[in-house]
């Protein structure tokens, strides 16, 4: 088999990007938009051993689960990944997606769902990845547009990278953002035009315009700008254009002129509007900002917050990487004690606002800088807290892993958007990974470890691609508690 070659292939599998999984000859095939059973005609992009990469050419034999994606450039842009897919399949393959990740990551053996159950444990005591919460919207769920700026072809465009690269698919619209995210596009590419602004070029590090950020809170828009210099000459026409769009919006200008994938800088100005704007969910009256974390799917979010706050079953709480605070004050409410920590100073601001916004000044404390510097004291004094870790993607620091297994509190609640790190995470709570002096991860054949699984939910919290957010509870374990 080589490059260029065309094969018929019949797709065995799905991979953790959503591609179809197939074998020819000695070869494993990966392929977008190849769904388990189909039948196809394909074309080899890249042979290497056994492992190659392919595009579809003809599918002679559909899947019955397959559907016709909404977004005319799906599979080009990076964006989503399983368009292609009926929506109650999606949420299959999510969960598959976690329970095969915990397994090859971790080596953490996990049990069969079994319909109707909600929580876990076998006969054996394994745990068991639940079903994945669906999303009330399929499309159009995202609070959150976040586009990079760049040119094409002596064009300005606006649109996704392509997958594992920077080449700029231009778009028009994205099915997966609300409505106004067709006329913000627009009215952005209409305002460079006019005012002689260029997008970026990160080859020649020229342009003025790098990233166009949309946050949506209730109807009331943060708009920002990501720019290379804060003079941006025609800036109100771009308010003139936008107040065609949003009747309530706030305008930000950030500066970054750094050669970085970061997307802003340190600097923030605002162009016109609030600072903040204030916001309520879940009975809890919050602050955002141009940065503030906010999940980007407002249902699925209070899904998992409430399912989050009964689950922790007592306080103190200690919410590691908090964001705004909306989490920490349901738990400080629930529980009459949470801290949260939070290393973006904006973000600790809005939360410190939000705890007297609320009255839960008493209950609730802010602190300001990372989970490492802070969490090893907090569990000094509170060695009855049930801990929450909510990281990035990149998951939980190698150095907070170990202070918790020092400190060994009684419950933790992981939430994260990454199965691979999560898997990680989790084999070193539970023993079935262990960390070798030069700091490899080693699988153990006998783990006994400080925790065991409690329970595993999946909740889809980004429809049409192969992200997921998963919940998962751990209980320290009886040797852990005796020891």
């Amino acid at each position: 088999m080589e490059k260029n070659d065309i094969v018929s292939v019949t797709a065995h599998g799905i991979g953790t990007q959503g591609e179809g999984i197939a074998r020819c000859g000695d070869v494993t095939l990966y392929v977008p938009d190849l769904l388990p059973g189909e039948r196809a005609e394909v074309r080899v992009l890249k042979v290497k051993g056994e492992v190659g990469y392919g595009r579809v050419e003809e599918i002679v034999t559909p899947a019955e689960e397959r559907v016709r994606p909404k977004c005319p450039v799906f599979l080009r842009c990076g964006g989503c990944q399983l368009q292609h897919i009926r929506y109650r399949d999606q949420l299959k393959f999510k969960s598959k997606l976690v329970r095969d990740s915990l397994k090859k990551i971790a080596g953490i053996q996990t049990a069969e769902p079994k319909r109707g159950r909600a929580k876990q444990a076998d006969a054996g005591g394994l745990p068991a990845v639940e079903a994945c919460e669906r999303s009330e919207r399929e499309y159009g769920y995202r609070n959150k547009l976040q586009l990079p700026v760049g040119r094409r072809d002596g064009q300005n465009v606006i649109g996704f990278y392509a997958e594992r690269s920077h080449r700029m698919i231009p778009i028009t619209v994205c099915p997966i953002h609300p409505a106004w995210s067709e006329q913000i596009i627009a009215a952005t590419l209409n305002f460079m035009e006019k005012c002689g602004l260029d997008g970026y070029d990160e080859e020649t590090k020229t342009g003025q315009v790098r990233h166009l950020v949309v946050r949506e809170l209730k109807k009331k828009h943060i708009v920002t700008l990501v720019v290379t210099e804060k003079d941006i000459k025609g800036i109100d026409y771009y308010a003139f254009l936008l107040d065609k769009i949003f009747s309530e919006y706030s305008l930000f200008l950030n500066v970054n002129p750094a050669d970085t994938n970061v997307v802003f800088g340190e600097e923030f100005h605002l162009v016109k509007g609030k600072e903040t704007y204030e916001c309520s969910d879940m009975g809890i009256t919050f602050d955002v900002g141009p940065n503030t974390f906010v999940q980007v799917n407002d249902g699925v979010r209070a899904k998992l917050y409430q399912s989050a706050v009964e689950l922790a079953q007592g306080g103190p709480v200690i919410d590691c990487y908090a964001g705004g605070g909306l989490l920490t004050a349901l738990f400080a409410r629930a529980y009459g004690k949470a801290y949260g920590i939070e290393i973006v100073p904006e973000a600790s601001e809005c939360s410190k606002h939000l705890a007297e916004q609320n009255g839960l000044s008493d209950c609730m404390t802010s602190i300001l800088g990372s989970v490492e510097e802070h969490l090893p004291a907090l569990l000094k004094e509170e060695k009855e807290a049930v801990v929450v870790l909510d990281p990035p993607r990149a998951g939980v620091e190698r150095s907070v892993i170990k202070t918790i297994l020092s400190a060994r509190p009684k419950r933790i609640l992981m939430i994260s958007c990454n199965p691979a790190t999560l898997a990680r995470d989790l084999g070193l709570l539970t023993g079935t990974l262990a960390e070798s002096e030069t700091g490899e991860l080693l699988k153990c054949a006998a783990p006994q470890g400080a925790y065991e699984i409690e329970r595993i939910k999946p909740y889809d919290m980004f429809p049409q691609t192969k992200h997921v957010e998963t919940l998962v509870v751990l209980r320290r374990s009886d040797s852990a508690a005796e020891s």
